[in-house]
């Protein structure tokens, strides 16, 4: 899988934070783009942007919470960081629980948070890895032709070839060769094998 150029979105409405934050990240050796508002950079999000966000959790406007509720509403892979002032820590609890990765409270040191920001990346390259293994069955999957679908359905589900052939009134020998091109054409020599990748993407595909 080709690397994707990975970024830190630093969201910040307060102009000298997000010039300091820009700097930090840039001598880190790290790609970044700066958004002065949470509107700012949902208007710029699309669904292949790769990396991490440094969200501060109170803006005017729109804050960091309703951002990350947009997101998550977009199903949006990327790990976001808050930036809390104090006494935001409640906050902060409750968007761990939306799903935010990790938060970190001002004042902050920069190598704590450079600490964070890399954890946050090598958690969306994983996940993008992930994402990008089961988008692969589903393309095999699809290269299946219908009758090869239904036996792999039947396969998944358990059911031996001398059944199938039975329900499907085909001979077993006729059984055994869709068998055997399902099993080229999904990359496996193992029914578990199949059976756990088939399950993988029963969220992005119906099957079985």
């Amino acid at each position: 899988m080709t690397d994707i150029q990975q970024t830190v979105y630093v969201v910040e409405d307060d102009e000298a934070v997000r010039d300091s934050l820009e700097l930090l990240l840039k001598s880190d050796g790290k790609a970044v783009k700066t958004y002065p508002s949470a509107t700012d950079f949902l208007g710029d999000y699309s669904e292949d942007m790769a990396g991490c966000i440094v969200l501060d959790i109170r803006m005017p406007g729109m804050d960091g919470m309703e951002l990350q509720k947009k997101l998550n509403a977009r199903h949006s892979l990327l790990p976001i960081i808050f930036v809390t002032g104090h006494g935001d820590v409640p906050l902060a609890v409750d968007a761990m629980k939306e799903g935010a990765v990790d938060f970190i409270q001002k004042p902050y040191r920069e190598e704590a948070l450079l600490e964070k920001i890399e954890s946050a990346l090598e958690q969306d390259r994983e996940q993008r890895k992930t994402l990008g293994e089961r988008q692969e069955i589903v393309r095999r999957i699809k290269t299946l032709t219908p009758r090869e679908t239904e036996i792999m359905e039947r396969m998944i589900a358990g059911q031996a070839n001398k059944v199938i052939a039975i329900e499907l009134d085909i001979s077993q020998r006729t059984v055994e060769i869709h068998r055997s091109r399902v099993m080229h054409k999904m990359g496996t020599h193992s029914l578990a094998h199949l059976v756990r990748m088939v399950l993988s993407v029963k969220d992005l595909i119906d099957v079985g």
